[in-house]
């Protein structure tokens, strides 16, 4: 009896040098290194979101993620998504229309369409749509991991001349997006669309190769703009999302409990960033009076006038009866 007691202290002594070998060896694991990398300046809402997100998962002693914002990686989003889509452990803050033209999914423009989407609420319903979960899909077998869609203000026009309407933007040089939805809107609203990194903008505006831009608050001030451009037309023309995506490589890299954690905590702190966004936008327009510049309220009407032969020309190369399709999966 002695002697079995004994074994049975040995073993359970055992059991404990094993398990705790264990636990050092889980503690001593390696962390799953990742960078946010984005373009906008350290203060918007896109880059704040990025660090809190970093924040939770660094907290959890898993990973060993960094934040670089303001254009501080080389390579404009892009390409960008293009390492990641290659293997390198980014996760990179693009936009439906940018991987609706990189990944030729046209489809996905419908997303940042003129005028098309124009309540930032809705994003919260978008990920359990079929439409979404298809495009969703498409990407992944790009290697593109399309993991949240984060409502980033609506995009206006800041200028060095006064815009009271759709004629006053025509022959203006302005800084817009370079794919389908940025030329199409280029086309029917009568402006010269200028591609230029957004992080040199405020270099373009004042030496003079600019005369403005189209972007969102947040980013507008982060780059303080208001420095440059005395005028803001209110035209809200793109309801802008953050589209959060990495490579599939780096998620299947993870295990499963780490891999659910990390498209969970950008998820939810995507959708928490959405709408405070949202309730600071009024905020910066506020801000933007009391340093001087001028903010016009136009008739939206005029410009969806303007625009709406994108859609019966269909520019945008948009599935037939798409819109309807979008609508009706949102509950709309």
């Amino acid at each position: 009896m002695k002697r079995f007691t004994k074994l049975v202290m040995v073993l359970l002594a055992a059991g404990l040098i094993f398990a705790g070998c264990r636990k050092e060896e889980q503690a001593g694991a390696a962390k799953i290194g990742v960078t946010f990398a984005g373009t906008e300046g350290a203060t918007s809402g896109q880059s704040r979101m990025m660090q809190e997100a970093a924040d939770i998962l660094n907290a959890t002693g898993r990973f060993d993620v960094k934040v670089y914002v303001a254009g501080a990686l080389p390579g404009d989003t892009d390409n960008l998504v293009t390492q990641a889509r290659l293997g390198v452990n980014l996760v990179v803050p693009s936009d439906p229309g940018r991987l609706a033209s990189q990944f030729n999914i046209p489809d996905l423009n419908i997303l940042m369409a003129p005028y098309v989407l124009t309540d930032y609420t809705i994003l919260e319903k978008l990920p359990e749509t079929a439409l979404y979960k298809e495009w969703q899909a498409q990407l992944e077998k790009e290697g593109i991991v399309l993991l949240a869609d984060m409502f980033n203000g609506f995009r206006s026009f800041y200028t060095t001349t006064p815009v009271a309407n759709v004629a006053g933007l025509s022959g203006l040089r302005i800084r817009g997006f370079g794919n389908a939805i940025g030329q199409a809107l280029a086309k029917y609203l009568g402006y010269a669309q200028t591609t230029v990194n957004a992080t040199d903008i405020y270099a373009g505006i004042q030496a003079k190769t600019l005369d403005g831009c189209e972007i969102q608050a947040s980013t507008a001030d982060s780059y303080r703009l208001y420095e440059v451009t005395p005028y803001l037309a209110l035209t809200k023309h793109y309801m802008l999302q953050s589209s959060f995506v990495c490579g599939k490589t780096l998620l299947d890299t993870m295990s499963p409990e780490d891999r659910e954690f990390f498209i969970k905590t950008i998820y939810e702190t995507a959708a928490k960033y959405s709408q405070i966004i949202a309730s600071e936008e009024q905020s910066y327009y506020d801000g933007f009076k009391t340093k001087g510049m001028t903010v016009a309220e136009l008739d939206i009407a005029e410009f969806e006038a303007a625009i709406a032969p994108l859609y019966t020309n269909n520019d945008l190369g948009l599935t037939p009866g798409l819109k309807e399709r979008l609508f009706g999966e949102l509950g709309l």
